[in-house]
């Protein structure tokens, strides 16, 4: 839909506005068929009034985690339309020259959008309603809380938070091989004044324990470092909205460093990227020492399969990387220290999945054969 362009002068923003006046330039009509669930219809009545203009203000707010007990619902208010169902539930609620709709996920998190007569009225009405309602857990100390990225169709660039078991480096040292633990102690120590590069690179096969280490960094970093994993990478680097609302936030971190993991990228970086990715290699790049990545505490970790040959020049260039770190399997001697007494090694070493399985009885060969699981989160 186009609405012709006419000059006018600069509107007043405490002139109240005509609902008769503005729903005539922008009309009304709200349409359902049996694709439409009931949240569609609250979703759809709670803009009625923002657009017609009896209430013109919009406030927004996202909670991680809402006690239990936490209603998100200002006590004077009237509820019009209820829905529950079994991942989430929706309040549609009125009061005086207001509307609110609430959201409770199933996840812990919730969301507040409050239409009114005033900006006052909606900063007051939606403050009454999250008031004392975001729950403070307890992070455990074996445990780092960690963002998850996702873009959807109906929310945009979208975050949401967890704790995830995360081992104290120390614990873990011995799983990886000699020349691997050298190289992540260095890692591990790393603060946010000894930040050199913005780029870490961990490659090497499937079963050799990235993903593993990469908890153990959140766990290291956490004081000085927000860990977030980006579950759609290729959307994140194909869309410049998307990549833009990641990157540049709100302002609200305090300088804090924040690291964006993208697990099993070997598209992204293999030496044919540029020709099968387009624009996403070079957006990646720009992010880690380019334009896009100036006044930003952002790094990006990638995990990858892919031997280091086979990667994009650009991306492992002197000076591009904080670290490049191989992680590879255990050579034979040190995969027959790691098992003991328990299991005997194969001749031509194993990855720490194999280790854990000769260890548990099962011989490495017949793990290999399985097919390897999709995505990560793998030992």
């Amino acid at each position: 839909m186009s609405i012709p362009r006419q000059a006018h002068d600069a509107p007043d923003p405490q002139q109240k506005l005509d609902p008769d006046e503005v729903s005539q330039a922008l009309p009304i009509r709200l349409t359902a068929d049996d694709s439409d669930e009931p949240f569609d219809v609250i979703d759809a009545l709670t803009l009625t009034r923002f657009t017609n203009g009896e209430q013109p203000f919009a406030r927004t707010v996202r909670l991680d985690r809402v006690k239990p007990e936490a209603t998100l619902v200002p006590p004077d208010g009237r509820l019009l339309r209820g829905v529950r169902e079994d991942t989430r539930r929706s309040q549609l609620v009125a009061g005086d020259g207001w509307t609110l709709r609430a959201i409770r996920w199933h996840s812990g998190g919730g969301e507040v959008t409050v239409t009114a007569e005033s900006e006052e009225l909606a900063d007051q009405v939606l403050e009454r309603a999250v008031a004392g309602a975001a729950a403070e857990e307890k992070v455990p100390s074996d445990t780092v809380e960690m963002g998850f990225w996702y873009h959807s169709s109906r929310r945009g660039a979208y975050r949401t938070t967890r704790p995830i078991a995360a081992a104290n480096w120390a614990d873990i040292r011995r799983n990886y091989a000699r020349g691997v633990s050298g190289a992540l102690d260095s890692l591990m120590t790393l603060t946010a004044e000894t930040v050199t590069g913005r780029l870490l690179l961990l490659h090497g096969p499937p079963g050799t324990g990235k993903t593993t280490a990469l908890r153990s960094l959140a766990r290291a970093w956490r004081d000085w470092c927000q860990v977030d994993c980006v579950l759609d990478p290729d959307k994140l680097f194909g869309e410049p909205s998307y990549l833009m609302d990641l990157v540049i936030g709100d302002d609200s971190d305090d300088g804090r460093w924040r690291l964006l993991l993208l697990e099993d990228c070997d598209e992204l970086v293999r030496g044919e990227a540029k020709y099968a990715t387009g624009q996403a290699l070079s957006r990646l790049l720009n992010l880690t020492d380019g334009l896009l990545g100036q006044g930003r505490n952002v790094m990006v970790g990638i995990t990858t399969n892919e031997d280091l040959q086979q990667l994009h020049p650009a991306v492992v260039r002197a000076g591009r990387c904080l670290a490049q770190v191989e992680v590879g399997p255990f050579g034979a001697d040190e995969a027959q220290e790691w098992l003991g007494g328990e299991a005997t090694a194969p001749a031509d070493g194993a990855t720490l999945a194999d280790l854990f399985a000769l260890r548990s009885g099962r011989r490495p060969v017949e793990l290999r054969r399985e097919p390897e699981p999709a995505g990560g989160f793998y030992l």
